[in-house]
């Protein structure tokens, strides 16, 4: 009873120490209970947008043409523009290629002006008439043109008989050569080729035709082109200023003030030109005449006259009319006097080039010897020999007018500029 009584005595007082405020209760025994598998959280990633480290992503663009790179826009914007600017120069080319007779005739009537016009100012500074000085100035010119003509068509019909005669004995000549040459033609051979040649004659007969008939109508067109050509040097010699003077009023106001100052330097230009290439070819003829005169060349003045035409065209055309001298030194003295003929040809085509153009021409007209070269095939090709005379004269001209007009853009520049800062308040 003692035991049970004290049991009963002790755990009374636990509950009582257990309802008291303040007081510690006793920890319970520990029981281990296994714990529920948790679950897995992926970790979170942060937001591109929201790191400072890096650039915010770029917005899609408003319009697409903003999605271009920049270099591309601003490829096809000057692509375009040059298309624009090649069609123009097309359709021009067609327009002119359709009047080629009054274009070509245009033309040359400005080199004859830009020739005679020195003489006009000469007599009308010595108290001429203008209208009579003109008359002078341009009869004189017709009657050198008469004269030129008429000793070239005297001295070919004087020396036919003859060119004919040695003509004959050069192609005996040549044919000798065949035969005991290198090549080993024999007479059979020589006289298959002399029929296949006939045949192909005969055979192509009705194009011959229509060559001649061709020939006709480029006569007409030269006869045409001729008296075209006369008529405008005339005009040109006589009202050229008042002509000029028109030409700028049909321009906007403010480009006049521009080509009144690059008209009269594109003149000068084209004066330096013509004189400059008349004193070339008169010395490139000369000289080429005297050298196959002394070979024993027939027809040397005729051939030096058409030289002196053909040295119009820069750098090739006395070359290229000389080619005359060496087929005729082919067939009247054989094949050494040929090589000597163009031995000639190409030293006095050396000294031009490397001497009569650079001291002559000078600065006057500051064209590379590749512009020209590129300028009269492509004249060629668009205008054919027409085109190849006035190809370098118009590209010295087109140089010059852009050099003045950037020359000027630079000053109207400087002189805004300078009004702008003097206009500025300090």
């Amino acid at each position: 009873m003692g035991n049970a009584w004290q049991a009963f005595r002790g755990w009374l007082a636990h509950r009582r120490a257990e309802s008291e405020p303040g007081s510690v209760k006793a920890a319970d025994p520990v029981v281990h209970v296994p714990e529920a598998p948790k679950a897995v959280v992926p970790p979170q990633v942060m937001p591109v947008a929201a790191r400072s480290d890096l650039p915010p992503y770029p917005a899609r663009p408003a319009h697409p043409a903003e999605a271009v790179p920049w270099t591309l826009r601003v490829a096809a914007e000057g692509m375009w523009r040059l298309l624009l600017v090649g069609a123009g120069l097309y359709v021009l080319l067609q327009i002119i290629g359709t009047l080629r007779i009054v274009a070509l005739a245009f033309v040359a009537a400005l080199l004859i002006s830009a020739l005679l016009e020195p003489t006009v100012s000469l007599l009308k500074r010595h108290g001429v008439p203008r209208g009579l000085a003109t008359a002078l100035t341009f009869l004189g010119g017709l009657a050198s043109i008469a004269l030129v003509a008429w000793f070239v068509f005297w001295q070919v019909s004087t020396h036919l008989n003859q060119l004919t005669d040695q003509v004959q004995q050069g192609i005996g000549q040549i044919r000798h050569w065949l035969e005991t040459g290198p090549m080993h033609l024999t007479d059979t051979q020589i006289n298959q080729f002399a029929n296949q040649l006939t045949k192909v004659v005969g055979t192509n007969s009705d194009q011959i035709a229509s060559f001649g008939f061709d020939t006709v109508s480029v006569v007409v067109e030269i006869v045409t082109g001729v008296f075209l050509a006369a008529f405008c040097t005339y005009f040109l010699l006589y009202d050229g200023e008042r002509i000029w003077g028109w030409c700028l009023r049909l321009l906007p106001v403010r480009s006049r003030m521009s080509a009144a100052g690059a008209g009269p330097r594109a003149w000068a230009t084209l004066t330096a030109y013509v004189r400059g290439t008349v004193v070339v070819a008169f010395i490139d003829s000369l000289s080429i005449g005297i050298g196959i005169y002394l070979l024993g060349v027939p027809l040397a003045m005729p051939i030096a006259v058409i030289i002196f035409l053909g040295a119009f065209v820069p750098l090739v055309g006395a070359l290229i009319t000389g080619t005359i001298a060496v087929l005729i030194g082919l067939v009247t003295h054989g094949p050494v006097t040929a090589l000597l003929v163009l031995a000639v040809l190409l030293g006095v085509q050396q000294i031009e080039g490397h001497l009569l153009q650079p001291l002559i021409l000078g600065r006057a007209v500051r064209v590379h010897p590749l512009a020209v070269i590129l300028a009269v095939a492509s004249g060629s090709i668009i205008g054919g020999i027409g085109g190849a005379v006035v190809a370098v004269p118009l590209v010295a001209v087109t140089n010059t007018v852009i050099g003045y007009l950037r020359a000027r853009h630079a000053v109207d520049e400087d002189v805004r500029a300078a009004l702008t800062a003097a206009a500025a308040p300090e």
